[in-house]
């Protein structure tokens, strides 16, 4: 204390009366830099200012760059608001890390077997999991966590399972993606989510509501604008033959849309791409309202997706989709539109639009 106390230039009772409530001094082991994104010493004395100031936990957490499920966790873990001790709890956490970890798949020759005979036979680690603890419910030692499974396929050092089971996941990657990594939305103002809708979008029995998005090309240096409207599932391909930013897309969509009759242009339905950052704009100039999916949901744009898929017969993918002229965009959608399409009973997009435009006319 003295020592600390001359550093600080105040004396060594105050340092103590200072730092007693806090647990004393700290060795210099415990600042060690912790593998992953955990709470540090520092962030655990912000919580505990947090909470002498009575802050909420939303707060806190914004003020240290977590969740607040994961302050929430930390205090409730830690004897709660009234009790919180930073240096407690971080010396708890602390050993606790670097106990040595009993590896479930390591331990069980059985469980690891099935789970290797799972994943070979293409079943996600989750319908792995679930299905062993329905087959073994009263065996414990044959239940395990799709985490991990994750973990024994993607940390290095592990063993347990071989790295090259990773082909046999759906993703096929050998390394995990960070949800850090995948989640990069928000950056669209004014967005309006698809919740909100029309109800008459949703069960494609008016025509008129679009789903748009882009396919793009080698090294995402090109790409081609995609519209497809839900009820008849005609399509409509946006030529970008130099950029496809959020100014030549708008542009480009408002040329399209506006070609159509009024009663077929009321609502467009997007993925949350950068490329509709001025779909205010694209609003006001074409009239049409423009919702967005929620992240990670291509599910919501289905015809538009499925349209896609199959648009890559056409323009392959990794390839150069700016050497195709707006003649090859528009050969390529007349082909789909004249596809028949069993969800029309086998009547082609085209006739669909057809009909309409004739009970319209």
């Amino acid at each position: 204390m003295n020592q600390l106390g001359e550093r600080v230039d105040r004396s060594a009772t105050l340092c103590k009366y200072v730092l007693e409530p806090l647990g004393g001094v700290i060795p210099a082991s415990m600042y060690e830099q912790r593998p992953g994104h955990r709470l540090s010493y520092e962030d655990r004395v912000e919580i505990y200012v947090g909470l002498r100031e009575a802050r909420t936990f939303t707060s806190i957490a914004a003020s240290i760059g977590f969740d607040v499920s994961t302050v929430s966790r930390e205090v409730g873990g830690r004897a709660g608001r009234d009790s919180y001790n930073p240096h407690r709890a971080h010396e708890v956490a602390f050993n606790q890390a670097r106990r040595p970890q009993c590896r479930k798949l390591a331990q069980h020759d059985r469980l690891c077997k099935a789970v290797i005979a799972g994943l070979e036979a293409w079943s996600s680690p989750e319908q792995i999991a679930q299905r062993l603890r329905a087959d073994h419910p009263d065996d414990e030692t044959m239940h395990v966590s799709h985490e991990t499974i994750y973990k024994s396929i993607y940390v290095q050092g592990r063993g347990e399972l071989r790295r090259e089971l990773a082909t046999c996941l759906r993703t096929g990657r050998a390394q995990r993606q960070p949800r850090s990594r995948l989640e990069r939305r928000g950056r669209i103002p004014d967005m309006v989510s698809i919740s909100e809708r029309p109800a008459e979008a949703n069960d494609r029995a008016v025509p008129g509501h679009w789903e748009g998005d882009l396919i793009i090309g080698a090294g995402s240096r090109s790409a081609i604008g995609t519209l497809v409207e839900r009820s008849t599932r005609y399509v409509i391909l946006l030529h970008l033959p130099a950029r496809h930013g959020a100014l030549e897309v708008r542009e480009a969509l408002a040329a399209a849309i506006c070609r159509l009759p009024e009663h077929l242009r009321k609502t467009i339905t997007w993925d949350q791409g950068i490329e509709m950052a001025q779909h205010v704009q694209f609003s006001i100039d074409s009239g049409v309202d423009v919702y967005f999916c929620d992240p990670h949901a291509p599910w919501q744009r289905g015809s538009n997706e499925n349209t896609n898929g199959l648009l890559r017969q056409y323009f392959p993918k990794s390839t150069d989709l700016s050497v195709h002229t707006e003649q090859d965009l528009q050969a390529a959608a007349d082909s789909l539109n004249g596809r028949p399409r069993k969800t029309l009973g086998w009547a082609t997009p085209q006739e669909a639009l057809q009909r309409l435009l004739a009970i319209t006319a």
